[in-house]
């Protein structure tokens, strides 16, 4: 080895030896700083899996809580079906009843006219004006201010004396004439009918039709002032009729034909504020006050 080469070693050693403390501690500190970035590393790592666990417990929740809400709505459809059935067969038992009566009440009537009929009857083998027994001169039963006291009075005719006409087919033929009218003379024709059958029977069930019917006949023959007393009496006397809001439409559409338009708007305002909103005569009555078309009926 050269003398030169030897006289700069320990130059070299010098320089290693300044140089090698900052050496170590750049490594030290990046070893700190690794070790720091494995932490942060393994705290994510834990955070990822919190979160993982957490996420599973939500939808697990939410999922019983679809659950419960699927059942709760199938609860509440069933409850809803039941209830819509029940209240359906409310509904047809109600009709049913609604119709009984009807029949029961017609049954009544012509119960009553067959048993005036039989009370208005001559006693059989009797003949009219035929002598009694011990043949003396026929007396006739006594009837009005000379009947005795209490004595039984014979009933008049249920049909203006025609014998064995039942309510029904006294009824059932006024308003075949009432339908089939097409002039004055055929409507007047329908109104004598009806007013017959009230004369027979002012409490019957078809009274407040046959009373609503008489309307409707003057009305259309242009008897105005006629088909408003009619209508009148249907409010009047059949007050619990359910024929009664139909009197109210139709004696102000008769008002209003007549030209009375104040009466007309009375009526429909009253129709309006006391039935129910959905009663078909409230709704044509809002028609007219609206001034539409009214529907043909």
């Amino acid at each position: 080895m050269s003398r030169s080469l030897l006289r700069h070693v320990p130059l070299a050693l010098v320089v290693l030896a300044l140089l090698a403390p900052p050496a170590v501690a750049a490594n030290k500190e990046h070893q700190q700083m690794m070790a720091d970035i494995r932490m942060l590393q393994e705290q994510q790592q834990r955070l990822q899996l919190q979160l993982a666990a957490m996420l599973d417990a939500l939808k697990t929740v939410a999922t019983k809580l679809d659950d419960a809400a699927g059942t709760s709505r199938k609860a509440f459809a069933d409850e809803k079906l039941l209830i819509d059935n029940i209240a359906g067969d409310l509904r047809v038992v109600r009709e049913k009843a609604d119709d009984n009566n009807v029949r029961l009440g017609s049954l009544s009537q012509d119960v009553d006219a067959i048993h005036q009929s039989l009370l208005q009857a001559p006693a059989p083998g009797a003949a009219a004006g035929a002598p009694p027994a011990g043949g003396g001169v026929p007396v006739a039963p006594p009837t009005g201010a000379g009947a005795a006291p209490g004595a039984p009075q014979p009933l008049p005719a249920p049909s203006g004396g025609q014998m064995g006409v039942l309510p029904s087919q006294l009824f059932q033929q006024a308003l075949s004439d009432y339908r089939s009218a097409t002039s004055p003379s055929q409507w007047d024709l329908a109104i004598a009918g009806f007013e017959r059958y009230l004369a027979a029977y002012p409490k019957a069930t078809d009274a407040p039709d046959a009373q609503t019917y008489i309307g409707d006949s003057n009305r259309l023959a242009g008897k105005f002032s006629e088909a408003i007393a009619a209508y009148t009496k249907v409010i009047n006397n059949y007050p619990s009729s359910n024929k009664v809001p139909e009197a109210y439409y139709r004696r102000g559409q008769t008002y209003e034909a007549a030209g009375d338009k104040v009466r007309a708007k009375q009526d429909y305002d009253y129709l309006i504020k006391t039935y129910p909103p959905d009663n078909n005569y409230v709704l044509l009555a809002k028609q007219r006050i609206q001034g539409d078309d009214e529907p043909r009926e």
